[in-house]
């Protein structure tokens, strides 16, 4: 390979970091999760329902393969400036609830309930982000993603 070439685990490292923007040095899983809240409202509106479920499947799978090879190449567990795993889960949550991306206060709050799930990690979370490689890495947003759908149903049923 020739100077300047991306080596697979350089391009699944770029992807894992966002393009780079886990590289921030404040608060990147919240940048993680705003590109994530995008993403998640720009699909509600483009894809056909139909899509959600397979999508989030593949996704979850290619997701933690790349974040396999970024976690080797950075020789980290769990890195901090891999963000790809908050980009997932918090498209993830706007897919389970696609009426949650009409309404700000919804958005507002799934994207709080998220990024305080992510962080606290209530049980099992912590237990799941020790999984191996990228599957940990990503297991534990996939669970702070249930936690906010399961808060923000709760929440809507309470005060509609």
């Amino acid at each position: 390979m020739g100077r300047g070439a991306l080596t697979g685990q350089d391009a699944a490292t770029l992807v894992a970091t966002v393009g780079g923007l886990g590289r921030v040095p404040w608060a990147p899983g919240t940048w993680g999760s705003a590109v994530g809240l995008v993403i998640g409202v720009l699909l509600v509106r483009i894809l056909p329902q139909t899509m959600w479920g397979p999508l989030l499947a593949l996704s979850f799978a290619a997701a933690a393969v790349l974040c396999t090879h970024a976690e080797r190449r950075l020789r980290q567990h769990d890195p901090p400036i891999v963000i790809l795993d908050e980009v997932w889960g918090m498209a993830a949550v706007l897919l389970m609830l696609p009426w949650v991306s009409a309404s700000r206060l919804w958005l507002l709050a799934a994207f709080l309930l998220f990024r305080l799930f992510d962080i606290v990690k209530p049980p099992p979370l912590k237990r799941l982000a020790r999984w191996p490689g990228g599957w940990g890495i990503m297991a534990d947003d996939l669970g702070a993603a249930g936690y906010t759908v399961l808060a923000i149903w709760l929440a809507s049923r309470l005060f509609g």
